[in-house]
């Protein structure tokens, strides 16, 4: 770990310049230009005291952290709308896959009425399972019509990132866009091992542009509506996806099908930053996943390596919080780090993926996040990487916490889901 000639200081920071740098320096690949610098010990309280033991940390020190990153780089999220919220199973489909799975589509009623806001949850459960299915949750980018190739799945009508793919015409989806991102769910490969997949679009909970919040749930659930003026430390686009995942998580337990004690939450890029928030906020996650997540996510930002605070703040400025933009360009400052983030996390599994080509997401930053995380997991007798150093490319380590770094660009792959899956298969152990 590199070392700072300043010690960092516990404390909030505040810039004299809070607004991003029009001109941001070009990104750093080379690690000799990596400056040095000093981890805040996700150990050592706010007050000093030392944390040597669980109690400490579930009481005292891991509150202090998730309050932390809610405050300067999340925001924080309301409590859920238990009381009003409603499950409308819209189809059911039982021998889908070719008879390998049962097929639901359920609407989340976040305000208990249709013309609220909701969820568009799709779920497959193996037919074979002989108990309560282990599940996979996760946000796809593009609705749920496009994770599988089956043609009977309703197509989203939700506001999507034209950009994105030639199918998407007006920022609405179209028939062409129907299975674009099977190759990332591996549905079926899921299903032959035993475990279900949940999945929604995250545009049904806020679309991803800096005034999409107007069309989501953080207009929705604002008394204020689309006149919302949110506070510094209020939750961004980030935490409301996280928020979102909670709220499919609660329908979960409402199905016998599956096991909403074994859920998996997983996500890519900008989803798997999602990921990390929602298992850090919300502990019924027992396994959290994180793919390709780069900053803001598993990625060290004190490393300045690829993508910076000041690149997330200037392109996509409606992820975080209010505070988050006073650490462009000041990393430092920042009251935590992203090992922090993974150490909220512990003593659960949690699973951090690297691709070799995708240097703006910083490979070896996020193996070091996961390694910094280690004494965390420690504290409970948990066994984390099992090396100092990032692993052979295509080789997957570690017990509680698990990395590899895969050949290829950024993506979601089917060798990332063997690794996933196989995690799984020692932390669930699915049909015993």
């Amino acid at each position: 770990m590199k070392k700072n000639p300043i010690p960092f200081a516990c404390g909030l920071f505040v810039a004299s310049v809070l607004s991003v740098p029009a001109q941001l320096p070009p990104p750093n690949y080379d690690e000799a230009k990596v400056p040095t610098y000093t981890l805040p010990d996700p150990l050592v309280c706010a007050d000093g005291t030392p944390v040597t033991n669980p109690n400490i940390w579930q009481k005292k020190r891991r509150p202090e952290l998730l309050r932390l990153f809610e405050e300067q780089v999340y925001g924080r999220a309301p409590r859920p709308p238990h009381a009003l919220t409603r499950y409308e199973v819209r189809s059911v489909v039982t021998n889908a896959l070719g008879g390998q799975a049962t097929r639901k589509e359920i609407s989340i009623l976040l305000s208990g009425t249709a013309a609220g806001p909701r969820i568009e949850l799709l779920l497959y459960v193996p037919n074979h399972s002989p108990k309560a299915a282990p599940v996979f949750l996760g946000l796809n980018f593009n609705g749920n019509h496009a994770v599988t190739t089956e043609r009977d799945v309703r197509l989203s009508d939700r506001w999507m990132v034209s950009e994105r793919s030639s199918c998407i015409v007006s920022n609405r989806a179209t028939e062409a866009c129907r299975g674009i991102e099977a190759s990332r769910w591996q549905i079926e490969k899921l299903v032959a091992r035993g475990y279900a997949l949940a999945t929604f679009n995250y545009g049904d909970v806020e679309a991803d542009f800096a005034t999409g919040w107007k069309l989501g749930v953080r207009a929705a659930l604002s008394s204020a509506g689309t006149n919302t003026t949110f506070k510094p430390d209020e939750w961004g686009a980030i935490s409301a996806w996280a928020w979102g995942l909670s709220r499919a998580l609660d329908y979960l337990e409402t199905d016998a099908a599956v096991d909403a004690k074994r859920v998996a939450v997983i996500g890519h890029s900008r989803l798997g930053k999602t990921a990390l928030w929602a298992g850090a906020r919300d502990e019924r996650f027992a396994i959290v996943i994180s793919n390709d997540s780069g900053e803001g996510g598993a990625a060290l930002a004190r490393r300045r390596f690829g993508e910076r605070t000041a690149n997330l703040n200037k392109a996509f400025p409606h992820w975080f919080c209010g505070n988050f933009k006073q650490y462009s360009e000041h990393e430092d400052a920042m009251p935590v780090d992203q090992h922090e983030l993974i150490a909220l996390l512990a003593p659960r599994p949690v699973y951090v993926a690297s691709a070799e080509e995708d240097q703006w997401a910083d490979p070896r930053g996020e193996f070091l996040a996961a390694k910094a995380a280690e004494p965390a997991y420690e504290l409970f007798g948990k066994a984390g990487l099992g090396v100092a150093e990032p692993p052979a490319v295509n080789k997957s380590v570690g017990a509680f916490i698990g990395y590899h770094v895969r050949s290829g660009k950024h993506d979601v792959t089917e060798y990332d889901w063997e690794q996933y899956l196989n995690f799984a298969d020692r932390h669930f152990k699915p049909g015993k």
